[in-house]
């Protein structure tokens, strides 16, 4: 038998899935359910060889909007509240329809923010996950837009969304539950050299060693998808960096799919770079920094070369407003992201132990971050 073109990916166990909205949908709204349906025998099929399956879904606001009457994403938040909450039924009402005709079960999760940012949130998220894979159910994820009051904000003709977009979610749920790969379905064929709606002669790339390599893969999603190429590829390297292989590939080919997981060459394959523990991957990827500390040439030279703790020597700046154990970013003289890290103090301590009044019991010498609690940037 031919060995896989792509060996860690036929021998990923814990797959996340994640279909776009111009996945789900046509480009006239309608539901795409030949699509879906086909992506859900697959998803099937791989919990029957033992593999566990997670799908993040957009398609809810796309799917409420027609069922409301809208002929475009309405600009008020509420409208827009309303077409998730008509849409994530209809939605979940497909998915549990398609797995449960195929003899499985699936069950829903809606996420916000505080699911990832307070780590005791996180690791209740992470324990009913691995219950329900362990109960052999696929879990269907999308953001909470129905309850949520900042996700779907108008700004400029556009959605401030909470994650970023559903890729930024399916790479934190990837992180979150150490899977082994993670799927970004889309509607081109994976990751090309430059634009292809703007260069004829664009090449595919069947492997992608940094996401960050290509600086023309494409522009913004459609006006009710909110993703694009490049929420796709700073999603892949979020992934890569902890451990987990991804790929980017079309849900417009559905059929190929079975090749996708065998190790077949369909699509961009993004292989992984590195290992993060549980913690560390909390602190690099699922938190959100509270503040930052701006940090002089040494402090960032002793974190690079030493592996050192930062002192509150090496701070010359201390912006927002946090708390002992809140995850800050740490800076370096330009204003670039060092990395990030949980903090010993809150930040008005902060402010006065940099500007060397320690706070009593404290010396000098101990960390304002400590050097097991950071994680740097690669």
């Amino acid at each position: 038998m031919e060995a896989p073109a792509r060996p860690s990916v036929a021998a990923a166990r814990r797959i996340v899935i994640k279909l776009g909205t111009r996945v789900v949908t046509y480009d006239d709204g309608r539901l795409a359910l030949p699509r879906l349906f086909t992506v859900i025998e697959v998803a099937a099929r791989l919990r029957e060889e033992g593999r566990d399956v997670l799908i993040v879904s957009s398609g809810a606001v796309g799917l409420g909007m027609a069922a409301l009457g809208f002929d475009g994403m309405p600009r008020e938040l509420a409208e827009r509240q309303a077409c998730a909450a008509v849409g994530q039924t209809k939605l979940m009402g497909l998915y549990e329809e398609g797995f449960q005709r195929l003899g499985h079960v699936c069950g829903q999760v809606l996420l916000t923010r505080g699911d990832f940012e307070d780590r005791v949130r996180y690791l209740n998220l992470r324990s009913t996950l691995t219950t329900l894979l362990r109960g052999g159910v696929v879990p269907v994820i999308n953001e909470n837009d129905a309850v949520s009051t900042e996700e779907l904000a108008y700004v400029e003709g556009e959605s401030k969304r909470l994650f970023g977009d559903n890729d930024g979610l399916s790479a934190l749920v990837a992180v979150k539950l150490e899977a082994d790969l993670l799927v970004l379905l889309t509607d081109v064929e994976g990751v090309y050299d430059r634009d292809p709606r703007r260069h004829a002669n664009a090449r595919l790339l069947e492997r992608l060693d940094a996401a960050d390599a290509v600086e023309d893969a494409g522009g913004p999603g459609s006006g009710v998808g909110r993703g694009g190429m490049a929420s796709k590829l700073a999603a892949a390297s979020r992934v890569t960096r902890a451990g987990c292989h991804a790929v980017i590939a079309s849900g417009h080919s559905p059929e190929r799919l079975a090749e996708l997981f065998a190790g077949g060459p369909v699509g961009t394959w993004l292989p992984s770079t590195g290992t993060l523990d549980g913690r560390r991957r909390w602190i690099a990827l699922a938190a959100g920094a509270r503040g930052s500390l701006s940090l002089d040439e040494g402090a960032v030279a002793a974190l690079r070369r030493n592996g050192a703790s930062l002192l509150a020597a090496g701070v010359h700046r201390v912006e927002g407003d946090f708390g002992p154990g809140d995850v800050v970013e740490l800076l370096d003289p330009s204003g670039e992201t060092v990395g990030r890290g949980i903090v010993h103090c809150d930040s008005e301590t902060a402010r006065k132990w940099c500007n060397g009044s320690p706070p009593e019991g404290v010396r000098n010498h101990e960390a304002l971050v400590h050097r097991d609690h950071l994680v740097l940037e690669v």
